[in-house]
């Protein structure tokens, strides 16, 4: 039988983003706290602050679908054990809707490019000057569309629009927000590759509340799309950074109503949610999350590390809780340290539920 290993979390801290490189910038630059990750047998979780160990759920705390849908012929990390409680999660979830007319998923996959132009180190959207990020995407789109084409492409581009922070700020928020300016940079981006846009919040100390209502004006539009970060929520204590953040239920339900509201008023094609989750605190009362046909719910697996403690974060805190999409980030440095191999898109494929939605860092 495999197991999990706990690891204990290692630092590896994210430089600053470089003030002022778009002009109408404001004097709180963002100076991102980083990213945690899977904390598997050789994996590490990259955080900026000195953290608490990572928590993760107990054997005894996590939920199961019901056992009345089976996968045939299929085996990840920790199938055993839920074997023996006589429980498999049931997927698609039959409580969720079918997609309607416009919906992106599950006729296409999306890929995505993550990051923010302002910084080198939060991902491949600003490593790379714009116009070999988007070449690059392009190459990605092609392997995707290579290894699965039953399931064409949609190109995104996943921009962190509010970026959380190690210090307070002048609202003792812990949070930077994008400038209009960088937004609409990174949007006609995507317009170049018709390619549909999500902004990404890590809201800190702030309020989702807050910070969708800044989002609002361009959520209105059809090609930009919303993604959550409990991560960098510290909805229930802490600063960015020293500890892991959660989201419940009723914070994605919030964001999930938003959306369904700006669907109704403005006529606009089903939006696509993505919430990251790499532990199980991330996500509190997840079968409490509202299934509606005008939101596209994703649960994206963000953890990094080598492809075996990638899978078996995957097997224990998305596997089993699948709500109704799924996701998968890769990282092209973080996944690859220690001489390890970024996972292929055929290897991706074998997860179960397949992820719709792929990420890069």
């Amino acid at each position: 039988m495999m197991s999990l290993f706990r690891a204990r979390p290692t630092l590896h801290p994210y430089a600053a983003l470089v003030a002022g490189a778009l002009s109408g910038c404001d004097s709180d630059a963002p100076k991102p706290v980083g990213r945690a990750g899977a904390t598997t047998a050789g994996a590490t979780t990259a955080v900026a602050a000195a953290p608490t160990p990572v928590r993760r759920d107990s054997a005894s705390g996590e939920a199961w679908w019901p056992d009345t849908v089976r996968r045939p012929n299929a085996r990840t990390p920790g199938d055993t054990a839920r074997r023996a409680k006589g429980h498999e999660p049931v997927w698609p979830n039959p409580k969720a809707p079918a997609p309607i007319a416009g919906s992106i998923l599950p006729a296409k996959r999306i890929v995505a490019f993550y990051g923010n132009p302002l910084s080198k180190k939060m991902g491949v959207l600003g490593e790379l000057p714009m116009d070999q990020m988007l070449a690059k995407l392009d190459t990605e789109v092609a392997k995707w569309n290579a290894a699965d084409p039953a399931h064409p492409v949609q190109p995104a581009l996943h921009l962190i629009a509010i970026v959380a922070q190690g210090t307070p700020g002048k609202d003792s928020t812990y949070r930077y927000r994008a400038v209009p300016e960088l937004i609409e940079k990174v949007y006609g981006w995507a317009k170049q590759k018709r390619a549909i846009l999500f902004l990404d919040v890590q809201i800190g100390k702030s309020t989702l509340q807050s910070e969708l209502a800044y989002l609002l004006p361009y959520l209105q539009r059809p090609d930009v799309h919303l993604a959550l970060d409990p991560e960098f929520a510290m909805t229930k204590g802490g600063l960015p950074g020293g500890r892991i953040g959660t989201y419940d239920a009723t914070h994605i339900n919030y964001a999930i109503d938003q959306l369904i509201r700006l669907v109704d008023q403005y006529k606009l094609p089903p939006k696509v949610l993505i919430v990251h989750r790499f532990t199980g605190p991330m996500v509190t009362n997840y079968q409490s999350i509202k299934l509606d046909p005008r939101v596209q719910v994703v649960m994206d697996m963000d953890g990094w590390g080598p492809p075996h403690g990638k899978k078996a974060t995957w097997s224990r805190f998305i596997y089993p809780y699948p709500v109704q999409y799924t996701g998968f980030k890769l990282f092209y440095h973080n996944d690859t340290k220690n001489g390890f191999p970024m996972m292929t898109p055929k290897q991706v494929l074998a997860l179960f539920p397949p992820p719709i939605y792929i990420q890069y860092q």
